[in-house]
């Protein structure tokens, strides 16, 4: 076993079971939370065939540590995290958008972009504008959150509103804090040397309150790229080295993939695999500043994971 893409645990006062793309999501006494980081991978909406060795073990251990780093702007759902693929914490009421900041134009942004739109979710783009350009302050490009196998919706702030999918207050305070939380990523991002491009948020309502649920900045919700050679790359017109899913969806669009319905998803060989692995890990590295610890993998790791989430649910 070098990877685990499905999870089937048991726990006391288990009341609900949640298999999203990435994580699974099991419901304590319909209080509490367990969130397992498995391996699986998803590009444009849909789940690859193959899991990524330690990418559960990556996303799960940074969210904790920005979750942590950003409790001053916002509560957030995190309790602990009991082992390097989980962490447990408060069940919050999930709203039906996420906030999706961009601080430059890169990405599915710039794919629009360069077909000719010059607005994103009610957001105007001025013309003039190159790939990879810094945006004169950060944009809240919001989506809806799909079902599995659906695609999320751009929306805009004025039709999240209307619909009634939250309240204008809820809004407002909601765009407060991603752009606050987006702040103290790029800080963080740039004390490592790194930029962080663009990011998204979700968040729930727990006794009234804002939370930040799911997790925070990593590289499946986040685009990074090189601080050092940006200027230079781009002067150039050069692509940027950087830290995301990003790589993975440009092989699969140059093996004719984009989550269009009648497309195959291209071979994973293990090369790809380790690859994408090795992206992870060094991401990792690189914004923690900490040496990546592989949790290992084995007969046992179901155990592990099962003992150690055990332990802490005795003592909520």
């Amino acid at each position: 076993m070098n990877s685990i893409t499905r999870t089937q645990f048991d726990f006391p006062k288990q009341t609900a079971v949640y298999k999203g793309k990435v994580r699974d999501v099991y419901t304590i006494d319909n209080n509490y939370m367990v969130m397992v980081a498995t391996d699986r991978i998803s590009a444009f909406d849909v789940v690859l065939p193959k899991g990524i060795p330690f990418k559960g073990q990556v996303l799960n251990q940074i969210a904790a540590k920005f979750l942590d780093s950003t409790s001053d702007i916002v509560k957030n759902w995190k309790i602990a995290s009991p082992d390097p693929m989980v962490t447990v914490g408060y069940k919050c009421e999930s709203l039906p958008i996420e906030m999706i900041v961009r601080g430059y134009l890169t990405g599915s942004s710039w794919r629009a972009y360069k077909a000719g739109a010059r607005e994103i979710c009610g957001v105007a783009i001025p013309d003039g504008m190159k790939e990879h350009q810094k945006f004169e302050k950060p944009i809240i490009t919001p989506t809806t959150k799909a079902e599995i196998g659906g695609h999320d919706q751009d929306i805009s702030r004025e039709e999240i509103i209307a619909k009634g999918l939250v309240s204008e207050e809820i809004y407002n305070q909601l765009e407060k804090i991603t752009l606050a939380l987006y702040e103290r990523g790029c800080e963080i991002a740039a004390e490592r040397g790194l930029i962080l491009v663009d990011t998204k948020y979700e968040f729930g309502l727990r006794d009234g309150e804002i939370y930040l649920i799911d997790e925070i900045h990593t590289p499946d919700s986040s685009r990074y790229f090189y601080l050092e050679g940006y200027q230079e790359r781009f002067d150039k017109g050069e692509q940027q080295k950087q830290l995301s899913k990003e790589f993975v969806r440009e092989w699969l669009m140059a093996n004719n993939f984009s989550g269009q319905e009648g497309q195959t998803v291209p071979e994973m060989t293990d090369e790809i695999v380790t690859s994408i692995s090795d992206r992870y890990i060094e991401l990792y590295e690189n914004i923690t500043g900490s040496k990546f610890e592989k949790a290992p993998y084995g007969d046992d790791t179901y155990e592990r994971i099962e003992a150690n989430v055990k332990n802490l649910l005795a003592r909520l």
